[in-house]
């Protein structure tokens, strides 16, 4: 036989009193005796009844969770985004929903539904790679459902949004590539709908007509920024004529990948091919040579996206005026791109 889910009725059966009098005593309303409140929890902890928090948040119109999109989990960046998220909202009394996309345009629109239907109070994301045709988030803010994309957001949508100068990142890392000698600079990027993307791909071009450096269609590459992609993206720029002399990779995990094809291949790092990263995950440092990266500043980046929500609470209203919180970089210099100069 399936056990039976205990309901407020059962409890009451017990007692001899009114359901109302039991959800009453549960909410800890005032007008009921400290006496009866103590029967009610006592026989509702015996029968095991947990509350149904869908029905009392249909009911009161708060559910006190959030829900947060992240295109993956296993990021040493997003794991330390939600940590900041959570521990933000936990003071406040919001628990959070964690759901990932794995980089899926359909995942992401299944956990939109699925943390609509679960009467969530806000929505944080950050969106999938494969992500383009954006209803699903438009369909959150009909609701009249506060919204916050950190890191991947779309300017379109109107919406708050926290992340970093991803255009500048690149003018960085192609700066100090040009001071460390490089002429021929490769980049590794993700693809060119996502705006951070587009971003880095943007100031990663005009860094280079800064520098009076060449702009060569076959140095600039888009993918997915996996290991393997790194892998598959290094092999296809050493198969040029022309090898680049450095590759600024848009993600740490690429950059790995790459590492991993000069290695396997004798191509020393970074006295041919120096290499720089992005998103400064613990690996970098640990791996021989270390990796170049940019530090994102996720502590900030989940505090601020958290912080963005309780704004929207306590205005309680959805159409006030929307921030854009962009922070600035820093580029974390390693190994993997210092040549040594001789003096």
């Amino acid at each position: 036989m399936i056990k039976k889910k205990t309901t407020i009725k059962d409890i009451a059966n017990v007692l001899n009193i009114s359901p109302a009098a039991v959800s009453k005593a549960l909410h800890d309303d005032s007008r009921i005796s400290v006496k009866t409140k103590k029967a009610v929890r006592q026989v509702a902890k015996n029968l095991n009844y947990q509350p149904n928090h869908l029905a009392s948040a249909l009911r009161s119109g708060k559910s006190n969770l959030v829900g947060v999109i992240v295109p993956r989990t296993n990021s040493n960046f997003f794991s330390s985004v939600i940590q900041n998220i959570e521990e933000v909202l936990n003071k406040e009394g919001y628990n959070i929903i964690i759901t990932q996309s794995n980089e899926s345009y359909k995942k992401e629109c299944d956990s939109i539904d699925t943390l609509l239907y679960t009467q969530v109070d806000g929505i944080i994301a950050s969106m999938a790679n494969e992500t383009v045709n954006l209803s699903h988030f438009e369909k959150v803010k009909t609701k009249g459902i506060p919204l916050i994309l950190f890191d991947r957001g779309e300017n379109d949508l109107n919406v708050d949004y926290v992340g970093i100068d991803d255009y500048n990142s690149s003018h960085l890392i192609v700066e100090h590539l040009v001071k460390q000698g490089c002429k021929r600079i490769a980049h590794i990027g993700g693809y060119k709908h996502t705006r951070i993307y587009n971003n880095r791909i943007r100031g990663y071009i005009d860094a280079l007509k800064k520098h009076n450096l060449p702009l060569d269609d076959e140095l600039l590459l888009e993918g997915n920024l996996t290991i393997k992609d790194g892998k598959a993206k290094m092999l296809q720029l050493l198969s040029l004529k022309n090898r680049p002399d450095a590759v600024y990779a848009a993600s740490d995990y690429a950059a790995l990948g790459a590492q991993r094809v000069l290695k396997e291949n004798n191509i020393k790092v970074p006295d041919d091919v120096a290499l720089v990263g992005f998103s400064n995950e613990p690996f970098t440092s640990m791996v021989t040579p270390s990796i170049t990266s940019i530090e994102q500043h996720s502590e900030a980046i989940g505090k601020k996206a958290a912080n963005a929500f309780l704004e929207h609470v306590k205005k309680d209203v959805v159409t006030q005026t929307l921030t854009k919180h962009i922070l600035d970089v820093e580029l974390m210099i390693r190994n993997s791109s210092q040549k040594i100069k001789s003096h």
